[in-house]
């Protein structure tokens, strides 16, 4: 991503300027850190449903959270950014707003996205609005400067290994469950990369 961006910055100036010489970063690859890393496991059904039983008999705001991202496929950072008025309960179809804000920025473009609430994230959008001081979903993670989403990352992935006795389980596996679940009920491909926030194919 750092080399994409020297790149686009260098093809600026030598545009700019008229200059007579290659871009020496065009073509330039490096092994993405990605090639070496463990690829991130999608969380079994059953692993699931326990997982939210659980949130549910713990029932706080850390719980919340991981409910909430369960059945709704959202990143850790967009549900941990949320705002108490992103949560639209007294709908029709009570949903989500997945929006930048100052605090938290998206992803891509195609992250901006409403998202319907429904089993344990439609209970978890409940008790957070239930128990809301304030403007934030979860004040913990969020200010107005910023959302701390690796400090949710490392306290819930712990708990995530906990609860399913799998090592190799991370909160984000519950993204990768999400476009499986509904890759399993033949939903069409438009309607899971919109659900998503995944770039239209």
């Amino acid at each position: 991503k750092s080399f994409a961006n020297i790149r686009a910055i260098f093809n600026f100036v030598i545009q700019e300027h008229a200059l007579e010489f290659r871009n020496v970063f065009k073509g330039m690859q490096l092994p993405s850190e990605k090639d070496d890393a463990k690829k991130r496991l999608p969380i079994a059904i059953a692993d699931i449903r326990l997982i939210q039983i659980r949130c549910k008999a713990v029932n706080d705001d850390m719980r919340w959270l991981v409910a909430l991202i369960s059945d709704t496929g959202m990143r850790l950072s967009e549900a941990a950014g949320l705002m108490l008025n992103d949560l639209r309960l007294d709908e029709d179809i009570p949903h989500v707003i997945i929006q930048p804000h100052k605090h938290r920025q998206l992803k891509t473009r195609s992250s901006e996205r409403i998202v319907p609430l429904i089993g344990a994230s439609l209970w978890a959008a409940q008790q957070i609005k239930q128990n809301a001081q304030g403007e934030y979903c979860f004040p913990r993670y969020t200010n107005n400067e910023r959302t701390n989403a690796n400090s949710a990352s490392a306290a819930l992935n712990k708990w995530l290994k906990s609860v399913t006795k799998n090592k190799d389980y991370v909160l984000h596996g519950l993204r990768h469950s999400f476009r499986d679940r509904l890759r399993a009920v033949d939903a069409p491909i438009e309607m899971i990369d919109r659900l998503g926030g995944w770039s239209l194919k």
